[in-house]
């Protein structure tokens, strides 16, 4: 710290517990405008989201002031006096050479001195950060000061972006992949787009983004053709098997039986020696349901006899045949492109950026996407990028980001739902994927609906405003126990306002995410323009055409 803003004693101790602090500001700082100069800048004593140190003998402790209060207190003549006390979350230490070291392992006493720390001591503490020139925003007590991330520990470790509806997350998301790709030119990043958001076509057929259009492939997954025989058995499992159904158990272990025989016979034509169950080669569908419907028939002694399986696959194939029979399928169980084994690298090219067109981030639009199917898509475009990488020998010099928007749509908290192979997918990358340089970044307005063991392993949190009681318990219980009770400070953020949490951030940040340009669209609908300037008639032939033909473009 300078001489200069060691001598601004703003206040001392007056609790100290493991998890925070509480002092009583001076009184001399405890007027109605509490106004202290640091260098160039000017502040507010004590006020919520700043930082001061507390220094007693050899110890010196770096806090975030996170609450604010006054207590009244009478002499004896009755004459009424103000005490003015904030509350403290230490964040780490400063040791003698003035070094920042995260957490805390020396505590001061009450009665320890209080001081504020200004625009300096702040540079000094995150300076190893801003060497990454990775700079995400301004901090919300030093509007001057602009905040760089670690990409290492962001990226390289899974992250999470949280904050309800209308706090900014589309926002949020949009400026960190910005930023990301300007301070990091060769970033491959594959994004699940839920809602066209980040890229969308406009009436004219021609592509509008939130990325510079060099930079970015678009791709609408109805277009895409993610053919079926690329998914797992698993995946497959998910798309035609009831589980609650009665003869799952039977349905499941029959589609084993005829899947290995089928991607066998391909084998053979293409000239592969081992398969499995899952090895991802060509294999006809419609000859999997004649399988099924030939034992599901099937009649011995000139009928008199029924064979074993006879009846046992009813289910199955009403609900195969209602899935083929739906046109909104026809992007996943139709493929009119990629109908061969040999079609998968073009595929796998167009996903991580290396197909005609190099880009650093693959936007797939899943909005016109069937709402019952996503899950399954998800999964596997997730399941691309993870196998792609597995299999990359030089998938250390190659890392995927992979960000899931809306993750609690796909990656549930509950167990054994409709799409649990699906979630047990996504959660295998979260556990396993940094190992091979793939790693998820999560945006979802509930954590509470969102897989634990998804959320457990992000190192990194980006949280915006959240007000629902759960959420904020939730987060709170995410974070390590020091940091818990900044979980208050998330009702009072405001929109594309951020609290910074985990090893990305040397400490625990309130920052001011910058606006991105351009801007995604998720803007939030102008009720009273549109009430008032809005359109007197609607096409509504061509919304029942839309509704029809499941086409929102």
């Amino acid at each position: 710290m300078t001489q200069q803003t060691q001598n601004i004693l703003i206040g001392h101790l007056t609790e100290v517990r493991g998890d925070g602090m509480d002092a009583r500001i001076t009184e001399e700082h405890s007027t109605a405008a509490p106004i202290i100069k640091l260098g160039d800048e000017e502040i507010l004593a004590g006020h919520i989201g700043s930082y001061v140190v507390i220094r007693q003998s050899h110890i010196g402790v770096l806090a975030l002031v996170f609450k604010m209060w006054e207590r009244d207190r009478f002499d004896a003549a009755g004459n009424r006096a103000t005490d003015r006390f904030i509350a403290l979350i230490p964040v780490g230490e400063l040791n003698e050479s003035n070094v920042f070291i995260r957490g805390v392992r020396h505590y001061p006493t009450p009665g320890a001195a209080v001081y504020a720390v200004g625009l300096s001591e702040i540079n000094a503490i995150f300076s190893k950060f801003r060497d990454y020139e990775f700079f995400i925003g301004q901090l919300a007590s030093h509007k001057d000061y602009h905040l760089s991330l670690d990409p290492r520990a962001l990226f390289g470790r899974h992250f999470a972006i949280i904050g309800q509806s209308g706090s900014g997350k589309s926002w949020t998301v949009t400026s960190l992949i910005q930023h990301t790709m300007k301070a990091m030119p060769k970033t491959h990043m594959i994004m699940l787009d839920l809602h066209g958001e980040y890229c969308w076509k406009r009436p004219d057929g021609s592509i509008e983004s939130a990325f510079p259009a060099e930079q970015v492939n678009y791709v609408d997954a109805m277009d895409l053709e993610m053919p079926y025989w690329m998914m797992s058995y698993a995946e497959l499992v998910d798309l035609f098997i009831d589980r609650d159904d009665r003869g799952a158990s039977m349905q499941m272990s029959f589609m084993r039986e005829v899947l290995q025989q089928l991607k066998r016979k391909e084998a053979k034509a293409i000239g592969l020696g081992v398969v499995s169950i899952d090895t991802p080669i060509y294999f006809s569908l419609a000859e999997m349901y004649m399988q099924f419907k030939a034992a599901n028939e099937e009649r011995k002694d000139f009928g008199k006899t029924k064979g074993a399986l006879f009846g046992q696959f009813d289910e199955f194939l009403v609900t195969m045949q209602s899935r083929f029979n739906d046109v909104r399928y026809d992007f996943l169980l139709k493929p009119k492109k990629r109908n061969n084994s040999a079609s998968m690298a073009d595929l796998l090219r167009q996903f991580v950026g290396l197909g005609q067109k190099k880009a650093n981030i693959t936007v797939v639009d899943l909005s016109s996407v069937p709402t019952d199917v996503r899950p399954a898509v998800s999964a596997q475009v997730g399941r691309l990028a993870y196998e792609f990488n597995y299999w990359n020998p030089r998938r250390r010099e190659f890392p995927i980001t992979l960000i899931c928007e809306e993750a609690h749509a796909y990656i549930p908290r509950e167990k054994g739902g409709q799409f649990d192979g699906t979630k047990k997918m996504m959660e295998r990358i979260a556990k396993e994927g940094r190992k091979y340089g793939v790693s998820i970044g999560v945006v979802s307005q509930r954590p509470t609906e969102l897989s634990e063991t998804m959320l457990a392993q992000c190192s990194s949190f980006i949280c915006l405003r959240t007000t629902n009681p759960d959420d904020q318990q939730y987060i709170r219980g995410l974070v390590p126990e020091a940091e818990g009770d900044l979980a208050d400070i998330l009702s009072s953020l405001g929109r594309g306002e951020a609290l910074v949490l985990g090893e990305a951030a040397p400490l625990p940040t309130r920052v001011q995410i910058y606006r991105p340009n351009p801007e995604p669209k998720s803007n939030d609908v102008d009720c009273y323009t549109s009430w008032r300037e809005g359109p007197d008639d609607l096409d509504v032939e061509g919304i029942v055409e839309n509704w029809r033909t499941q086409n929102r473009h």
